[in-house]
């Protein structure tokens, strides 16, 4: 992969955070494999449930994790044709009354890349404790973890583990979130994405591959921004929330990254943009959705410094969604759902936030050497729930 600092040493502190950056093509391939290997079990669990009507399916997860349940979200639903919420497990954890008021069959699909964070199991014991019926789907990159401990014997508990490179060794995660994004999306979505970790794993090392992409994120950063703003529709939405969230994991807070909703952007979030401010505008392959994006992206150009917002789009074109250094594209993708589109556009977010943690001499595998912020999640204590 090219990189945003040359050649990298170990001394540099992102060799983890590069090569998991860079596997994510790779591991998107096993993925596929070990989903479509893992049918015998998974569709005799999940089937029965999915015919159900009144099922409701909760997304789970902490941060990162959280996320994939946010991009997922929206295409699930109506594949599904149920109830599908994408639920915190840190809302979970904290009002598991409020967050599951309705005792309907539910189905929790549990991400968590180490299955060792304090939320993680509390949020499937809660579940247990406040659902008459609920079925767990637990996808980990971890099989030590406790999570998939605890659920590998359970009957009403499905255990789907992701290639062991997956659990990312870097402190920020990156081909755990695409793997684990991609294989609910496998395993939940049915036939419908057959063929689709192929096209995704090619856009994305046409990225990884390209000195020019290096080039164009170094553009997007020449001017030192103070703040970055990551803007999206429907499931890239939820890319733009694990976007901001990248940026400012890996600067150890130093550049203020914001995401907000294409249209929802102008309602107070807006007020975030100064001229020290650049703005990456996620395009919908939808074409209704689509309009508002370039809706936004037309007003920050009037608003912000020229090169200082750029769309990555599955459509490479020019006119109002920019040309050259403006447009990034995701080649071979069009037509491709969003929910999709997403995982191989987050990683211009993860080049973004690599590169902006070495302009600031931090060290992206661990930009937190002083543990203010942990890799898993520490100090939290867990409370009983007394029924």
């Amino acid at each position: 992969m090219t990189t945003p600092s040359g050649t990298l040493s170990l001394d540099d502190g992102a060799a983890h955070t590069v090569r998991e950056i860079a596997q994510q093509p790779a591991l998107w391939r096993e993925v596929d494999r070990i989903v479509s290997a893992s049918r015998d079990s998974l569709d005799p669990f999940l089937c029965p449930l999915v015919a159900r009507g009144d099922l409701r399916v909760v997304l789970t997860g902490a941060g990162t994790s959280a996320f994939a349940g946010q991009v997922l979200q929206p295409a699930l639903a109506r594949r599904l044709g149920r109830r599908v919420d994408a639920v915190a497990t840190t809302d979970l954890v904290a009002d598991p009354r409020g967050c599951l008021a309705e005792d309907v069959p539910t189905l929790l699909v549990s991400f968590a890349r180490s299955g060792d964070s304090p939320e993680s199991v509390a949020a499937t014991a809660l579940a247990d404790q406040v659902l008459s019926e609920v079925h767990h789907l637990v996808i980990t990159c971890n099989e030590q973890g406790r999570l998939a401990r605890e659920h590998a014997e359970l009957p009403k508990s499905h255990v789907l583990l992701m290639p062991p490179g997956s659990n990312d060794r870097g402190f920020a995660m990156t081909s755990s979130f695409t793997c684990m994004t991609l294989a609910a999306l496998l395993a939940l979505g049915g036939s419908a994405y057959d063929g689709v970790a192929e096209r995704l794993a090619r856009a994305a090392e046409s990225i990884t591959d390209s000195s020019a992409v290096d080039r164009t994120v170094g553009a997007l950063l020449e001017s030192a921004p103070e703040r970055i703003v990551f803007l999206g529709s429907g499931p890239l939405k939820g890319l733009a929330e694990e976007s901001a969230l990248k940026v400012l994991e890996l600067t150890g807070g130093t550049l203020m990254a914001v995401a907000e909703s294409s249209l929802g952007f102008r309602h107070g979030p807006k007020a975030v943009l100064n001229d020290r401010s650049v703005a990456v505008v996620y395009m919908s392959n939808d074409p209704y959705t689509r309009k508002y994006d370039q809706d936004i992206y037309a007003e920050l150009r009037g608003n912000l410094p020229a090169g200082s917002v750029v769309t990555v789009s599955a459509d490479s074109g020019a006119g109002t969604e920019g040309t050259g250094t403006d447009a990034w594209p995701l080649p071979g993708l069009d037509g491709v759902e969003d929910v999709a589109l997403a995982l191989s556009a987050v990683v211009y977010a993860q080049l973004i936030a690599l590169r902006a943690s070495l302009a600031r001499c931090l060290r992206p595998d661990n930009p937190f050497p002083s543990g203010e912020v942990n890799r898993v999640v520490q100090g939290v204590t867990l409370h009983s729930l007394h029924n």
